[in-house]
């Protein structure tokens, strides 16, 4: 599943390979997949992206948000992007493949479940990317001391674990068990991490 490092290092990636590239053509829901989900009618999906151009990519919790100006395209949970270059082989199953006009394409493909999220700006309503949006990411200044506080100091967090208060109820959008394991070593103990 995307997790915040991922997010933010996919996000760099498609920022530097695909900005200024135009969407010459898209098709959604290519492969049939229980549990991809979309924001509408993956049918409705050329219409709205054909056209635009890649302006940049930006991480929100654990997903990432494509932008086309006026257009969003989100991928969250387990749709993972692929960028490939003129003349590569098409993949066999995708959930979302879009082709610039360079004909170098992306294509995105849900693992386990996932969201391809394409929409207006100011139009999604994907519940989880519109919380991950108002919530500071803890690679960002806001996600101080005193936010982490306020977080730990709500009523009923006494009663919770660290992995139960850290990866659940979107608290830290895209903090989940592969980064937690991760939080919880380096927080074991100064002198066990002090050749880290």
């Amino acid at each position: 599943m995307i997790e915040i490092p991922e997010a933010f290092h996919i996000s760099s990636q498609i920022t530097a390979t695909l900005s200024g590239k135009r969407i010459g053509s898209a098709q959604a829901a290519f492969s049939a997949h229980k549990f991809a989900w979309y924001e509408s009618d993956p049918v409705d999906y050329a219409d709205l992206l054909v056209g635009k151009t890649v302006v940049s990519a930006q991480p929100v919790g654990g997903m990432i948000e494509i932008s086309l100006g006026d257009v969003l395209i989100v991928l969250s949970e387990g749709a993972y992007p692929r960028i490939h270059q003129a003349g590569d082989k098409l993949p066999h199953k995708h959930q979302l493949l879009i082709v610039f006009h360079d004909q170098s394409f992306l294509s995105v493909s849900v693992r386990m479940y996932g969201g391809v999220l394409a929409f207006e700006l100011g139009k999604g309503k994907n519940k989880y990317y519109l919380l991950a949006q108002k919530k500071p990411s803890p690679w960002h200044g806001v996600f101080d001391s005193a936010y982490f506080d306020e977080l730990i100091n709500q009523a009923g967090m006494e009663k919770l674990g660290a992995k139960a208060f850290l990866a659940t109820e979107q608290r830290i959008p895209g903090l989940g068990n592969g980064t937690l394991q991760d939080v919880l070593y380096f927080a074991g103990g100064e002198s066990e991490n002090k050749d880290i």
